[in-house]
């Protein structure tokens, strides 16, 4: 059995900085993470006040233990919310703390500060900046055209002939459309990300969901779609709304940012081909386009990924790999033959209710 470990060695293994004080405020353990941020060594820092040591401000000059007094204030307080303090170089920290009482009411017992780099946050906020950027982009280009339409509709109506009123109105209901798909795409984003995707599985049948998808993605394009399914074609486990989903943004993506012709394929997938041991459907949609390139194929699956100056919104890959996970399948992106895009998904068949 091996020895046990110290505190002291726990603390320096923590990815977070760590202090503890006693209930005098005296230091009794400094990690290694939280000397190098106080700039120190943590046997010159132990036995030191803590007020002394957490040499932290914020961006008015006020100091952490000041700001919260640890040892003071009401007798169920528990802990320091976390929050963004300034190391003496300047570095961002977040930090937390957590006040220890023997008993509800009795006095502090033990501090324990945890510091943390703020630039993960950094990196978090950054993230948040660029997709409320995009989405105001994404929804300011029909939000335009809605608007500009309407307002000549409304100062020009006597003027207007017929035919160009219903161009109009035309126009406008198709930034309308724009403006819902892509509402729709962002909440099925946020389902995905937070794990709220509601899926109604059942037994279907891929070849008939296949062939509405092609259908109606063909009667909006003049690039041909084909389609092409086994015989006796296994059944699949799936939401029927969420494969059309999937196959929909697959073919609208081939036809989108491929050339040439869009051949869809469903083949029997067997058992072996997958590790949940169920039979199933292998979809491959294929274009003659120039293809991805294989350092970006990690990346194609990602929220606003765009290959190429096509538009769209960049989410139609990120929720098919999401609800594709989520039925328990796997999508991959490879090389058609003769140049152009395949991305291939292994869909499961239906679940043995034995």
């Amino acid at each position: 059995m091996s020895a046990p470990t110290s505190a002291q060695a726990l603390a320096d293994l923590l990815p977070d900085a760590v202090l503890v004080a006693d209930g005098e405020g005296v230091l009794t353990l400094v990690s290694a993470p939280a000397a190098r941020m106080l700039g120190s060594d943590p046997a010159g820092l132990c036995g030191r006040p803590l007020v002394d040591v957490l040499a932290l401000r914020d961006r008015d000059g006020n100091r952490w233990f000041e700001q919260n007094r640890p040892y003071d204030g009401l007798r169920t307080r528990t802990g320091v919310p976390e929050q963004s303090w300034l190391l003496p170089d300047g570095t961002e920290v977040l930090v937390t703390a957590r006040l220890h009482r023997p008993a509800l009411g009795a006095p502090v017992s033990s501090v324990v500060v945890s510091m943390r780099s703020g630039r993960g946050r950094a990196r978090l906020d950054r993230g948040r900046s660029d997709l409320v950027a995009t989405v105001a982009h994404e929804l300011r280009s029909p939000l335009t055209g809605v608007k500009g339409f309407v307002q000549a509709l409304l100062n020009r109506w006597d003027r207007l002939n017929d035919e160009q009123k219903k161009l109009m109105l035309t126009t406008v209901s198709a930034d309308a459309d724009r403006l819902s798909r892509l509402i729709a795409e962002l909440l099925d984003v946020a389902r995905i990300d937070t794990g709220r995707l509601q899926l109604h599985r059942r037994p279907s049948d891929a070849a008939g969901l296949a062939r509405r998808v092609v259908d109606s993605v063909s009667a909006g394009t003049a690039r041909l779609v084909e389609l092409s399914a086994a015989e006796d074609l296994p059944q699949v486990g799936a939401d029927p709304d969420k494969f059309v989903q999937v196959l929909t943004n697959l073919v609208e993506n081939a036809v989108h940012h491929g050339s040439g012709r869009v051949r869809v394929t469903l083949a029997p997938r067997v058992a072996d081909d997958g590790p949940d041991g169920r039979d199933g459907v292998v979809i491959s949609v294929e274009d003659e386009g120039e293809g991805i390139p294989h350092e970006l194929r990690s990346r194609a699956f990602t929220k606003f990924w765009r290959n190429g100056a096509s538009g769209g919104s960049g989410l139609g890959l990120y929720i098919v790999h999401g609800l594709v996970r989520a039925h328990g399948g796997s999508v991959v992106i490879e090389d058609a033959e003769g140049g152009g895009a395949r991305i291939v998904v292994a869909w499961p068949g239906p679940v043995d209710p034995g």
